[in-house]
Order: C-alpha cells, then structure tokens, then sequence
C-alpha cells in the first residue's frame, strides 16, 4: 500500500482508487508527528517543535473535514487526508535529509550552504504544493489553476497559521 501512496509524489498513481486501512491511516499520522517533531527541533527546541506539529495536524485535519464538508463528501476524509499525508511524510523525510545535508555543508566550511538550503526549500514546498494540488484535482476534478489555489491555501493554513501562532 505505502508503494502506491508514495507513486502520488511522482503524480503516477490515482489516490481516488486507494482505500487506506485504519491502521495505515494512524500509522502515517504518527510517522507525520514524529518526523515533523523532528524537523522543528532541529530548528527551535523539542517543546516548540512539538506544539507547531500539533497545530499543525489540527489544522490540516480541520481544513480537510471543512473543505469536504462544504464538497457534501465527508465520507472521502480518511483518504483525502491519508492522501496528503504520505506524500506529506515523504517530503518531510527529504527535508530531514536536506537538514542533514545543511550540517554537513557547514561543517565543511561551504560558503554557499544557505543558498543550497534555500534552493532545496523552494524546491520541496512546490513539489509539495504539486502533489497536494493532484489529489484535490484527482478527487474533485478541479482544472489546475483551481487545484494549485486550493493546494496553496491549505499550505497556509496547515503551516502558515501554527507558525504565526508560534511568533505570538
């Protein structure tokens, strides 16, 4: 199953034909949590991190349930979400591994380490604004300039809110 949701991120698999069991459902909510804890402590501290992740998975669980219950299809929620999560999870993954990557550039004194990390940054949120913007646009059968909207404001409720929340 976890082979079919990660084709979503190279846009090759139709998540309206995947059914997610309840056990792999929770499983990629815990795998979302923990490697979001730890992207965000590598960034500010354990409890911070651990608070934004929080908000974070309220909000992304909040937009889907409002948006699905504005669409009259809440029935679709566990794999909407499960959807958007694994390919969520993979690209959390890189980000770990661009981490990784940053600490290694800086220990080696590379000059240009925030530029690499920068690049890498954009480049993760669009391929993530992409495969979120092919779910919707595979589920509702929205045009892409739709589906890219509605991708582009959930990423800023499910990141840009907690995010604000956290400045406070």
């Amino acid at each position: 199953m976890l082979r079919s949701y990660l084709k979503l991120c190279w846009f090759k698999s139709d998540p309206t034909a995947l059914m997610p069991s309840r056990n792999f459902s929770y499983n990629t909510i815990i795998f979302y949590m923990i490697s979001g804890i730890i992207v965000e402590g590598l960034i500010a501290d354990f409890a911070d991190g651990t608070l934004e992740v929080s908000l974070r998975a309220i909000m992304a669980f909040s937009s889907v349930a409002t948006f699905l219950f504005f669409k009259q299809n809440i029935l679709l929620f566990q794999r909407v979400f499960t959807a958007i999560f694994v390919c969520e999870n993979f690209i959390m993954t890189l980000a770990i591994l661009c981490e990784v990557l940053d600490v290694v550039l800086i220990k080696m004194h590379y000059e240009y380490h925030e530029y690499v990390g920068v690049a890498l940054a954009v480049f993760l949120v669009c391929w993530y604004l992409g495969i979120v913007a092919y779910i919707l646009r595979r589920f509702f059968a929205y045009d892409i300039g739709k589906s890219l909207t509605l991708a582009f404001s959930y990423f800023i409720l499910t990141y840009g809110i907690p995010m604000l929340f956290m400045d406070i």
